[in-house]
This record gives C-alpha cells, sequence and structure tokens, in this order.
C-alpha cells in the first residue's frame, strides 16, 4: 500500500498546482484532464478510477498449431486488449540449445528403454518436434521466435470480473491454451498492454515462424466500403456493415439458409437498397414471397403459367440475328433448354438440334423463330424421335406454355418472375429460359443489373440447366451483371461439381443458420473456423456470416421501420 499513499501524496500536490494555475490562467492542464485520479493495486487486480483491470498472460499452448488455433481468444465477447510481443532468436544462438536439448531427451529415451520402461508421448513428441525444428532451421525453412501473449480484462465490478476471468480461463481451456493471472505483477502486465512495446513481465514462449504466423487474427472485424449499401449491423463490434457487391472482383451471391432464417428477408433488404442505388433488379420466384414487395415500389410483376398471357420465345433475342457476329454461344445455349424440355439428348440429336437451330435463325426475317420452326425443322432432318418429345410442347397440352412471341419487357427498375403456378415439372424448364432470356437482353444492354434466382439448387437437380447457370455466373461479370443463386439445400448444392463451380465464382456469400447435416460440407467448402462453424449452427434469425472476398464478418441483417412490412412473410405479422 506504500504505492498508494505515495500515489495520493501525488495526486494531492498535482491538484493543488492546477488549482493555482487555473486561478492564474482560467485554463485547466491537458495532461490533468486527461489522467486518471487514481489507482488501487491488489495482488490479481487494478482498480483505476473504479474500473476493475485483471491481466493474464498465455502459459501454456497445444501441441500442434493449426489455423485459427487462437480464434476463440480474438472472438471472445468480452471487453478485452490482447497484445503479442515477438522477438526473433538468432539462429546461431537458437541451434546449439535445439542440439542440447535433443540429447537430453534422446538420452531419457535411452535410459528409459534399458530399465524396460515404456517411452510416452512425452518424450517422443517433443524429441520429434526439436529435431524437425532443427532440421527446418538448419534448411531455412523456419526461423525461431519468443512470444508473450497477454489478455487484459475490463469490468464495472470485481464480481463481473471473476467471473469474466473462469470464462476466459475455460474457453481457452477448451483449446488446450492455458492462462494465468499475473499475480503480484499486475502493473508491470499492464504495461505489456499499453502500445509502447513494452514487456516487462517477460512470459515468453519459444514458437517456430510456422506458429507463430498462425497466432494472428487472419480476418475483417470491419467491413465498410464507401459506395456499397447497409446490410446490417457487425456483431462483432456494432459497427455498420457496408457493402458494393459489384466493387468486389465480382458480382455475384450464393445465399445457403436453412428454411425460416431469414434468407428472402435478406434478399428483400438488399433489394430495397440496391434499387436506391440505380441498380436494376430481376427475380425468379418460385414461392410468392415478392408480390407485395414489387407492389410497393411499382415494379414488373409477371406470373407464368399454362394459362397467363404474358409469355417468353425461348428462341427471342434481343437484336436482330443481322446484328449478331456469331450465333454459336446462343445455339448452345437453346441446346440445353431443349435438352431439358426434351429430357435428354444424345449425342446425335445435339448435333441436329444444333444444325436446326442455325437453319431456322437464317429463315427468319422480321420476328424471331418460334419451337414450332425448330420442330419443322427437326422433322425435315429425319429426328422424328426428338419431335414425338417435343410434341406436347407443340400441339399438346403445354402447347400456349413456351411456343409464342415475347410480349414482356426488362425496362422497370424491378421485374418479378413469379412460376409458382407452373406444375413442378416444368419450373424448372421456365427458370432455365427466363434465366436466358436475360443475359439475352444484358448482352444486348449491358447495364448495373441484378438477377436473383430462389430456390437455385432446382437448377443443379439436370446436368443441362447446372451447366448453363454455372456458364452465366462465369460470364455475369462481363455484362454488368450480378447472378444471386438463393438456396436451402447447401449439401445438394455443393455435391454438384457446378454447384462448386458456381460458389466458387461468387466473391459474396451470405450463410445464414445450418444444422448438422449441413454444416460439415459448408464449412469444408468455405474453409470457416471453429468460432464460424459455431456461430452458423447456433445464430438467430436474421444473423448471418458474409464472405466477401477473403473478409468474414458476422452480421445482424437490419429493416428499417418502413422497409419491414414490405418483406417480411412472418404469418403472425401478416394475418394478425
Amino acid at each position: 500500500m506504500n504505492k498508494i499513499s505515495t500515489l495520493k501524496k501525488h495526486r494531492e500536490a498535482k491538484e493543488a498546482k492546477r488549482r493555482e494555475l487555473s486561478l492564474s490562467f482560467g485554463e485547466q492542464d491537458a495532461l490533468d484532464v486527461m489522467s486518471y485520479s487514481g489507482l488501487e493495486e491488489t495482488p490479481d487486480y487494478l482498480n483505476i478510477d473504479g474500473v476493475f483491470i485483471r491481466t493474464l498472460y498465455i502459459n501454456g499452448y497445444p501441441f500442434v498449431a493449426n489455423s485459427g488455433w487462437l480464434d476463440s481468444l480474438i472472438n471472445f465477447n468480452h471487453d478485452t486488449d490482447i497484445s503479442y510481443h515477438i522477438h526473433e532468436v538468432n539462429a546461431i544462438l537458437a541451434l546449439p540449445k535445439l542440439h542440447r536439448k535433443i540429447t537430453e531427451l534422446e538420452s531419457t529415451k535411452r535410459a528409459m528403454i534399458r530399465a524396460g520402461k515404456i517411452v510416452g508421448s512425452e518424450v517422443t513428441d517433443p524429441l520429434e518436434s526439436a529435431i524437425e525444428l532443427r532440421d527446418k532451421i538448419q534448411r531455412g525453412q523456419e526461423k525461431l521466435f519468443q512470444m508473450s501473449i497477454y489478455v487484459t480484462l475490463r469490468a464495472d465490478s470485481l464480481e463481473e470480473l471473476n467471473k469474466t476471468t473462469k470464462l476466459l480461463e475455460a474457453t481457452m481451456s477448451a483449446r488446450l491454451f492455458y492462462s494465468k493471472i499475473a499475480r503480484y505483477q499486475q502493473l508491470e502486465a499492464l504495461q505489456g498492454i499499453l502500445p509502447r512495446g513494452e514487456d516487462q513481465l517477460s512470459q515468453k514462449r519459444n514458437l517456430d515462424s510456422s506458429s507463430a504466423a498462425l497466432t494472428f487474427p487472419f480476418m475483417s472485424s470491419e467491413l465498410v466500403q464507401e459506395s456499397g449499401i447497409l446490410y446490417g449491423v457487425n456483431k462483432s463490434n456494432n459497427s455498420l456493415v457496408i457493402l458494393d457487391r459489384f466493387g468486389l472482383h465480382n458480382a455475384n451471391s450464393i445465399v445457403f439458409a436453412q428454411s425460416g432464417s431469414g434468407k428472402s428477408y435478406t434478399t428483400k433488404v438488399e433489394i430495397l437498397r440496391q434499387l436506391m442505388q440505380g441498380t436494376k433488379v430481376i427475380v425468379i420466384d418460385p414461392e410468392r414471397e415478392y408480390k407485395r414487395l414489387t407492389e410497393s415500389v411499382g415494379g414488373t410483376y409477371i406470373k407464368l403459367s399454362a394459362k397467363s398471357k404474358e409469355k417468353i420465345n425461348p428462341f427471342d433475342l434481343a437484336t436482330t440475328f443481322h446484328a449478331i457476329d456469331d450465333l454459336s454461344e446462343h445455339a448452345q445455349d437453346l441446346t440445353e433448354v431443349i435438352s431439358l424440355m426434351a429430357e435428354g439428348l444424345n449425342s446425335r440429336e445435339k448435333a441436329a438440334v444444333d444444325k436446326a437451330i442455325l437453319k431456322i435463325y437464317k429463315k427468319a426475317k422480321n420476328q424471331q423463330p418460334l419451337l414450332e420452326d425448330l420442330y419443322a425443322e427437326l422433322q425435315s432432318l429425319g429426328q422424328l424421335k426428338l419431335c414425338e418429345r417435343l410434341e406436347k410442347y407443340i400441339s399438346g397440352s403445354l402447347a400456349d406454355v413456351f411456343n409464342a412471341q415475347t410480349n414482356i419487357k426488362l425496362d422497370n427498375r424491378l421485374v418479378i418472375f413469379d412460376i409458382k403456378d407452373l406444375p413442378e415439372s416444368l419450373r424448372q424448364i421456365m427458370m432455365l429460359i427466363i434465366s436466358n432470356f436475360v443475359k439475352n437482353q444484358v448482352m444486348a444492354k449491358p447495364e448495373k443489373r441484378l438477377l436473383i434466382i430462389d430456390e437455385g439448387w432446382m437448377l443443379l437437380e439436370h446436368e443441362e440447366s447446372a451447366r448453363f447457370v454455372a456458364g452465366l455466373v462465369r460470364r455475369a461479370r462481363k455484362y454488368y451483371l450480378g447472378v444471386s443463386i438463393i438456396s436451402q439445400q447447401a449439401n445438394d448444392f455443393l455435391r454438384s461439381d457446378y454447384g462448386r463451380a458456381i460458389a466458387s465464382q461468387s466473391a459474396l456469400r451470405i450463410l445464414m443458420r445450418q444444422d448438422t447435416t449441413t454444416i460439415k460440407n459448408v464449412v469444408s467448402e468455405f474453409n470457416l473456423s471453429e468460432y464460424e462453424q459455431g456461430f452458423l449452427l447456433t445464430c438467430e434469425r436474421g444473423d448471418a456470416l458474409i464472405i466477401a472476398d477473403q473478409n468474414h464478418v458476422a452480421v445482424k441483417v437490419v429493416a428499417s421501420e418502413k422497409e419491414h412490412p414490405l418483406i417480411t412473410t412472418n404469418p403472425a405479422e401478416l394475418y394478425s
């Protein structure tokens, strides 16, 4: 307590001087204003101006270092300061000590063998590690460092400080890290946390360069881009998450979530804010979740069914044939559509369809060719079996669905294609035709657009549609288009080669609550940490993990009071 009495005398003298200067000059000493008024030191904590502070150091490490091995400390959800002190050890000095350690361990091992004792891992593991480290240092593959890690906790009461300390110790010990309170050295330990680079406590541990590198939190706690839109509130530090998807290396995105976790809500929040930025948005809606949103912003709502008046011609191009330099890419896309309609094509039929497509475009004059024109051309080529499979789309029960000229436009800022009333067998075909139609429109007139495909996993059920969508995602950036795929079937999506290709071509990934059946594939595909895995298994509705290029941020998606009624699908709110 001698330090306390000395400090009090110093403070009293300083206060008297301050009053004297205040009377003389009418102003306060700036240093006096910034400094604390009192400090109490005890064996295991400090009390500074009523704030209880305790510093701990890491004194035990797991035997094997892996990626994110200190995530549990970095993501500890309390008021903490963390300080690393790293000192490089000269290899010339380190190698003799390593040789001596290896000799000691080998001697211990031989003595145990002579005595007939079992040589356990407590001897073999450090011996193997020391030999491996020595060899890598000699080859120049590794360097040796001494590292000290200190953690300072803050709380408003001693009871809360003790509780937080026990929680930190339990959290760290679960990852095989062991921490100790710096007893009777709290002032020295506090110096190690301050940004002066002074390691007065000197609680060092030898680590090679690879292990030392893995202690750093290669993660982004903030995601703010000046030209972006607001996605929500950062759950780590309550800052705003503002992101411009068109500022990433591509504007594509995927959204994976359980049913009821808020994926459609999140998508509609983004749609409203993208519209404010001047982005045109097109949505393929298989569950009629976007109708109220469309009406509220004056968008175009297109309800496609077997009896609807709105039509899309699969052969429709945004420009005439004479203005097209090369029809090969369009012919390949149409071949995928016809293959899906005909429930598969063999190699001879694919060649015939490709040839027929080129012919009907050459014959076309003032309007686009129709499915019936392709049908007639295939008959002339002798493809009678293929024509039988296409008969229902020409003169059968589905003749009015695909065999008509397009009578819709994409000139509104928000266009919704509602396909809920289509039979299940036709939804996938219509999703593919709409996507192809949008692609052609975008190629003719590139501008800032989003194509959102809800329940996109349906397009991966057949190779033809999966291949088309993977190609669309890959080429979208060239035409200022962002493609968003939303799915609650993460396993089905990631099992497919095309699904993984789509995920790898999407710079923005929005992951919401997962269950135990899907989390393994999601963690493996996106290389998530243990903390991120736990977050996705336990997060609440509306919580998401946003991965934007290499940035990982946990976010709470929020809507304003005026936005919420337009986008909610909660029955309790809609029908109460």
